[in-house]
């Protein structure tokens, strides 16, 4: 039969990134494309001795129906770590559970877009984000970024200046994709401005306790006096994203109206699984094994970073993060990334072009890559692959200007 889709349908499609690692699933890949922890830092035995303490301790209630905010002590936990390392002010009462940090983005659309609302966001901004508010019928505007996060005067400017602002999106910490992070004033500035101005902050957090070096700096929320900035936060990089566990944590009536669109869309997120997180929290030391992740993932940073400063060819510039999972990759004008990606799947080395990132269009001389996920002997290998191949892009870009 002939579908009547609705009309959010043709402005949607498929994640990049995911039609990317279908390609690369084989073994021999070398992927820099997903946003992956790395598998081998899961606390495997540990969630095994969990997951019996849970079933043998209070299995029926584990194996039940839970509230749509969440099991209570978990959310408290949140509460706490944020309190405590984000600079914020929550109780539990503030904090919703959420399958991850995606379907937070998904209900905050929900929550505040109407069509033809505008979402300000980085430049460039995670794409996943972008897929989620896009669908319902927003538009973007990107605000100048630099390495400290958006220029404060573009912002007011955009902010005086355009119509019907609903949103601010930012991850401030190690940003997807290009792992900068924000500086404090400027945290501070966002928050004034918004405040002032009166449009709500989506403040994604994904990455913030992965931090190799540096100080780290409070929330945006911590410097919010009127509510408006929402935290997202997510298990998925500090623990184990198969459990699927985030949370959403902002002014409390706000809350509400998240609770109410969760019920229509999943009722609760897995009961199991909140316990699960829960019990681990209770036995063991966190702390210990978020500091386990930093070193592997500092040690694969320091040899991704000396990698490509020995081996891309001059002319290819590129971020050196303090943390979280990415750098960022900008080629001359004249080399487009998908172009290069495509000579990459041929030798088995996966990255994601970086066009994606720009909700409206552009930069595509531009790629992410990912340094947690491969073991250093195939960062190494990869990256002097995408060198090699990147140097027969500018040699052959010479030639056919010498020839003009």
């Amino acid at each position: 039969m002939e579908f009547k889709f609705a009309y959010r349908m043709s402005y949607l499609k498929a994640s990049e990134i995911r039609e990317i690692l279908k390609v690369t699933e084989r073994p021999d890949f070398i992927s820099f494309a997903g946003g992956l922890p790395a598998p081998e830092l899961f606390p495997v035995d540990e969630i095994i001795e969990v997951s019996r303490r849970v079933l043998a301790e209070d299995g029926a209630s584990a194996l039940q129906y839970t509230t749509t905010e969440g099991y209570a002590p978990l959310r408290e936990w949140i509460a706490n770590r944020m309190n405590f390392t984000r600079g914020t002010d929550f109780d539990a009462d503030n904090i919703l559970i959420t399958h991850g940090s995606q379907q937070a983005l998904d209900l905050s659309g929900k929550v505040f877009l109407d069509e033809g609302d505008t979402v300000l966001c980085e430049s460039p901004t995670y794409l996943a984000a972008i897929s989620a508010f896009k669908a319902y019928g927003c538009r973007f505007k990107e605000v100048p970024t630099d390495d400290y996060g958006m220029v404060p005067e573009e912002l007011e400017h955009i902010l005086n200046t355009t119509e019907r602002i609903k949103i601010i999106y930012v991850i401030s910490d190690f940003q997807n994709p290009t792992g900068r992070s924000w500086s404090l004033e400027r945290r501070k500035q966002l928050a004034n401005l918004a405040a002032k101005h009166q449009v709500v902050v989506i403040e994604d957090n994904p990455y913030g306790e992965l931090r190799f070096e540096g100080e780290a700096l409070p929330s945006v929320k911590a410097f919010d006096k009127t509510g408006c900035v929402f935290c997202l936060g997510t298990f998925s990089k500090i623990f184990c994203p198969g459990y699927r566990i985030g949370w959403v944590a902002g002014d409390k009536r706000a809350i509400d109206n998240y609770i109410l669109v969760k019920q229509g869309a999943d009722l609760q997120c897995n009961t199991i699984a909140q316990r699960e997180i829960s019990k681990y929290l209770e036995l063991y030391d966190i702390d210990k094994h978020i500091e386990k992740i930093r070193e592997i993932y500092k040690r694969r940073r320091d040899i991704a970073v000396k990698t490509m400063e020995a081996e891309f060819p001059k002319g290819v510039t590129f971020t050196r993060p303090q943390g979280g999972l990415f750098a960022w990759v900008e080629l001359p004008s004249d080399i487009n990334a998908r172009d290069v990606l495509d000579k990459c799947l041929e030798k088995n080395v996966a990255f994601v072009p970086g066009g994606s990132f720009f909700p409206n269009g552009r930069k595509e001389n531009t790629f992410r890559i990912n340094f947690s996920y491969m073991p250093v002997d195939k960062i190494v290998e990869g990256l002097q692959c995408i060198a090699g191949i990147l140097k027969e892009f500018m040699k052959n870009n010479t030639r056919e200007r010498n020839r003009q």
